[in-house]
């Protein structure tokens, strides 16, 4: 009956190349400037004139966490942000294979990729403006000083100075002073938790029945990958932990903007998996409704009202649980779209939709699980 269930699926409408990218190009555009921006950003020297001290009165070193030595990196930047793009594009095309939507893919990776460089350019604003000391600092510094003599800077009793002692080379200075955030951590986090929550959606691992212990386990495995990515940094001092922190904090909160945006839930397993609709643009001032597969398409915007039709690309990739082959749950759950309708719980919308999204519209039970 399963089977019988999947034939009954409509098929998606024809998808438009020129009109997704008339809909989106001001998205692209912006994108491109962002990149460009964080780049500029990136490469620009410090801004702030920091100040530091080296020697006590006594000739010890006042902060010994900043001489570590120079060492090589265990996951190199340009390897975090590949893997951090590329772990959950390849998801996402993998999940084509039952989603089966070009408009869901390319989307997807809108939303990856907005996640991606809002976090990368909001965490180089903060490494040029505030920074701090890498680990390794004084190592890169190499500053002249003589730990027998006086102090000879500023600040109470003269023990505080600038880079101006420094004698190291002057772009690995630049860079071990700027510290915060990390960069690794801000990109793992951006697009590995946007992949979690990709997983959660798709596999429905927190929803109304018991899903099977892999997707649980799968869905951890990109916080696994992104704690070990920003963990590294402090083994090779290249990175404060409070550092890993702050990184780790933006990624996470451009990946809930990001998915959220794309999506028309993040936690509410009802919702979580279904794109939510662009109609017009400056490059598209007409609304564009595709081919009606279901009366939501009719309307600029998500109604979280159920559908008597569906496609493949409004249904997660998992069909345990009675998605797309029967039977769903249909209570309310915790999150940014819950009961909507007067009643709520199971006998509100919440039912309804629930129902009509596994492909339950017509009130017939299956039980079959695939």
């Amino acid at each position: 009956m399963a089977g019988e269930k999947e034939r009954r699926l409509e098929r998606p409408a024809k998808f438009r190349l020129g009109v997704w990218l008339r809909l989106h190009a001001v998205d692209l555009i912006t994108m491109a400037l962002m990149g460009a921006l964080g780049l500029g950003i990136y490469e620009a020297p410090p801004a702030p004139s920091r100040s530091f001290p080296v020697f006590f009165q006594d000739g010890q070193i006042v902060y010994p966490q900043f001489a570590y030595p120079v060492r090589k990196e265990i996951v190199p930047i340009f390897a975090a942000a590949l893997i951090a793009f590329f772990a959950p594009f390849f998801f996402i095309c993998l999940f084509q294979a039952r989603r089966r939507s070009i408009d869901d893919l390319l989307t997807t990776t809108m939303g990856l990729l907005k996640s991606l460089i809002t976090a990368a350019v909001f965490q180089v604003w903060i490494k040029w403006l505030i920074g701090g000391l890498r680990p390794h600092f004084y190592a890169v510094c190499q500053p002249r000083l003589d730990p027998s003599s006086a102090p000879s800077g500023n600040g109470f009793q003269s023990i505080m100075y600038d880079r101006s002692i420094c004698t190291g080379d002057k772009n690995q200075i630049d860079d071990s002073l700027e510290s915060m955030p990390s960069g690794h951590s801000t990109a793992a986090w951006a697009g590995l938790f946007f992949l979690a929550l990709y997983f959660n959606a798709q596999l429905k691992v927190m929803s109304a029945h018991n899903p099977a212990y892999w997707k649980m386990i799968l869905t951890f495995c990109p916080l696994l990958g992104a704690t070990l990515i920003s963990g590294a940094l402090t083994i090779d001092e290249f990175h404060n932990w409070y550092d890993v922190v702050a990184g780790a904090i933006i990624g996470i909160c451009t990946a809930l903007v990001a998915f959220r945006q794309t999506f028309a839930a993040i936690f509410d397993f009802r919702f979580n998996h279904i794109l939510l609709p662009r109609t017009t643009s400056l490059f598209h001032r007409t609304p564009y409704f595709p081919p009606a597969t279901s009366q939501a398409a009719q309307y600029p915007f998500y109604t979280y009202q159920p559908s008597q039709e569906f496609n493949s690309a409004n249904l997660p990739f998992t069909r345990e649980g009675g998605w797309g082959g029967g039977q769903e749950a249909f209570v309310g759950a915790p999150g940014d779209a819950t009961v909507l309708g007067s009643g709520g719980g199971g006998a509100g919308l919440g039912g309804a939709l629930g129902r009509a999204e596994a492909g339950f519209g017509n009130g017939q039970h299956h039980t079959s699980r695939i």
